[in-house]
């Protein structure tokens, strides 16, 4: 007992000492550690970042409905840009409506098989309102509405008679109706586009914005109006719904197999088609924040270890400077472990402090950027945590040698030293 509070009173007095120390030469100390601020600050702020657009996008990626996923050409996020990459999907053949129709009639597991299309964007008009010309138009099959996770607040979806006599009818997004019918209902009433009306027959509920664009703000109608209008040959996604979570994976591998007989894929060859879910989505962009991160830790490591040279630096000079006040304090009693002790305290202060500020420095930056994006503010504990650990670790390891050599100078040599 009294061992451990001996040794709790030298750690409180190296800390004391320290900290006098590193007072004593303000601008010395901050030049010191303005390196290990810039190393954790590197780390930090694009962790902070990261975590902050992370949770946003990640929710905002879950647009599929539950248990759905989205059969298509092309990846959900490409991170190949070749050109030998591009083009093998390029020659991927396309996904027709009656690809869907006999996906449909073949998938005995599947709950719902929904089909869409992004075909074009421009303005849209009405009675009482002109939007920019940013909307989305898109065609949709009735069950999309399901796979999509697509609610109706007012009015309805679109329905098999709209599809099977490509009526010129369209469900409206909730920011869309808005701005197009700020007085009142929309339903009943025509919306233009690329001059040709449509029929308003439902709207949506708001799924709210990311990045501050709207996700509300497109036209659906019929899939058989679109392929009227924009040719047969218009490529589509399809979606495919499980009717649970425990059914999700034998969906998946009929729908391969059977999307690989409907397309002549030869056995042993990959899928000339990608099946993409939320969870899918979410995994590979995991994957490229991963590596991200992986990036600054690098960089961070490269600016602390020399930040860490220069605090071992920094102490030796102090070794040199005080060499006559170490040779009192040894004549008076304190032993090497006290000097020892003494000189790793300064060493690992002098990192946390920097640690400290650059954690701090850190997070307001990151979450700086996120709120340019409007996502809300974060604090990454663990990130945080590592950078002040990691801290302690380059202030104990570069001071070692300077507390050693500080340690072991003969006493009388210093008490003479001038």
């Amino acid at each position: 007992m009294r061992s451990q509070i001996q040794l709790m009173a030298e750690v409180r007095e190296a800390f004391g000492m320290a900290l006098n120390a590193i007072g004593t030469h303000k601008l010395r100390s901050s030049l010191t550690l303005l390196g290990i601020l810039i190393g954790v600050f590197s780390i930090i702020v694009v962790a902070t970042a990261i975590e902050a657009l992370q949770g946003n996008i990640e929710k905002e990626m879950s647009q599929l409905g539950s248990h759905t996923f989205q059969v298509q050409r092309f990846p959900a996020i490409q991170v190949e840009d070749d050109m030998e990459s591009v083009e093998k999907y390029l020659r991927r053949k396309r996904f027709y409506l009656s690809t869907a129709r006999q996906l449909e009639e073949r998938s005995t597991l599947a709950k719902h098989v929904g089909v869409t299309a992004e075909v074009d964007q421009g303005e849209v008009f009405s009675l009482y309102a002109k939007t920019a010309p940013t909307v989305s138009y898109r065609g949709m099959s009735p069950s999309a509405f399901e796979t999509r996770n697509l609610v109706v607040a007012e009015g309805r979806a679109l329905s098999e008679t709209d599809m099977e006599s490509a009526r010129y009818v369209t469900v409206l997004g909730a920011d869309l109706a808005k701005k197009l019918f700020p007085f009142g209902s929309p339903l009943g009433k025509w919306v233009q586009f690329r001059g040709v009306k449509y029929t308003v027959v439902g709207v949506l509920e708001a799924k709210g914005s990311i990045f501050g664009q709207s996700q509300d703000n497109f036209m659906s109608v019929p899939i058989t109006t679109v392929l009227n209008r924009y040719g047969r040959e218009t490529s589509l996604s399809i979606q495919v719904q499980s009717p649970s979570q425990e059914a999700f994976d034998d969906v998946v591998e009929q729908t391969r197999g059977v999307l690989r007989t409907l397309r002549k894929t030869p056995p042993g060859e990959e899928d000339d088609f990608e099946i993409v879910s939320n969870d899918s989505l979410i995994n590979q962009f995991r994957s490229i924040t991963l590596a991200v991160r992986a990036g600054a830790g690098i960089i961070s490591s490269i600016a602390l270890v020399a930040a860490g040279i220069g605090i071992m630096n920094i102490m030796l000079v102090s070794v040199t400077e005080r060499t006559r006040e170490i040779g009192i304090r040894r004549a008076i009693g304190a032993k090497k472990r006290n000097i020892m002790t003494q000189f790793i305290m300064e060493a690992v202060v002098l990192s946390e402090i920097g640690g400290i500020l650059g954690v701090l420095l850190g997070i307001g930056a990151g979450n700086l950027a996120a709120a340019m994006l409007l996502t809300p503010p974060v604090f990454p504990w663990d990130w945080a945590l590592i950078g002040l650990g990691v801290c302690s670790v380059v202030g104990v390891v570069f001071g070692t040698y300077p507390a050693w050599k500080a340690a072991n100078l003969d006493p009388i040599e210093s008490l003479r030293y001038e």
